[in-house]
């Protein structure tokens, strides 16, 4: 097998994503044909497929697993050749997501999927503040308000934040314009986004991730302030803790990734790559 030819812009976008530590081996031109058994994936008219001692793999609703980007078929054969003795599906984060491309079993459309995304502003991790304890309410301001600032700098909107149960009340055009961007990402991509909302419970934390203003590192501690601000009082569980984050890394990190791979063909790179 040949070098494989991974687009320049990916390695670029994975640097600054702080990506590399976790997908190095991955986006490496000169260890990708040594890592990736030859066979391990192939290329198809309906895209790539992925092929597993010689059968093609398929989803759970029986679909030919096929990805839109030869870099996303790598991805996703690494993480099938790194597993050993026992598969581990929980931890293949980018074939769970193709999978849910694929077999849409929300059978929900693009619209859809753009409006449950907005809908996260409503009660997005960093619009909603507490007045109590005094150093929980300014590590929240110190913390979130530049994020929230870059973002309705970046958008040109107005976000804000409220201390009230019922949430800060984001205007209508504010939630559009989120609307009209996320518009200009396929349907793989709108699938990534909205699993990495998921996980950090907020729209504007993920777009400040996926725009590559802020790290998945940054974009979880974040995400985890007042818990983290609990256990430098409290101090935290022996290894429960850890481990709950560095899921949570992994999940986040394997969500922008995919929303990446999934645009390289797109204008969102070249949306990106003009920042």
């Amino acid at each position: 097998m040949e070098n494989l030819n991974i687009p320049g812009p990916l390695l670029l976008l994975a640097s600054a994503l702080n990506l590399l530590p976790l997908w190095g081996c991955l986006l490496s031109l000169s260890a990708c044909s040594s890592l990736i058994p030859q066979d391990f994936y192939s290329d198809s008219p309906g895209g790539f497929e992925i092929n597993l001692d010689h059968r093609k793999l398929k989803t759970p609703q029986a679909k030919l697993f096929t990805v839109p980007s030869e870099a996303l078929a790598i991805a996703v054969a690494t993480e099938w050749d790194s597993q050993k003795d026992t598969i581990k599906f929980y931890t293949m984060h980018l074939t769970t997501l193709c999978n849910t491309a694929l077999d849409n079993p929300t059978q929900r459309n693009k619209t859809q999927l753009i409006r449950a995304a907005v809908k996260f502003l409503e009660t997005d991790t960093v619009c909603y503040r507490v007045e109590e304890p005094p150093a929980l309410a300014e590590l929240q301001k110190n913390e979130w308000d530049p994020v929230v600032a870059w973002a309705e700098k970046r958008y040109n909107v107005t976000i804000g934040s409220s201390t009230s149960i019922l949430g800060p009340n984001i205007p209508a055009s504010t939630k559009e314009t989120f609307v009209s961007h996320l518009a200009s990402y396929n349907m793989w991509a709108l699938q990534g986004i909205e699993f990495v909302i998921t996980q950090l419970k907020s729209l504007i934390l993920s777009m400040s991730l996926i725009d590559r203003h802020i790290t998945v590192e940054k974009a979880v501690l974040l995400s985890r302030l007042e818990e983290e601000y609990q256990i430098q009082r409290w101090g935290n569980v022996e290894w429960a803790h850890d481990y709950d984050l560095c899921e949570l890394r992994a999940r986040t990190a394997a969500g922008t990734l995919f929303v990446h791979l999934c645009s390289e063909s797109s204008t969102v790179k070249h949306k990106l790559l003009q920042d």
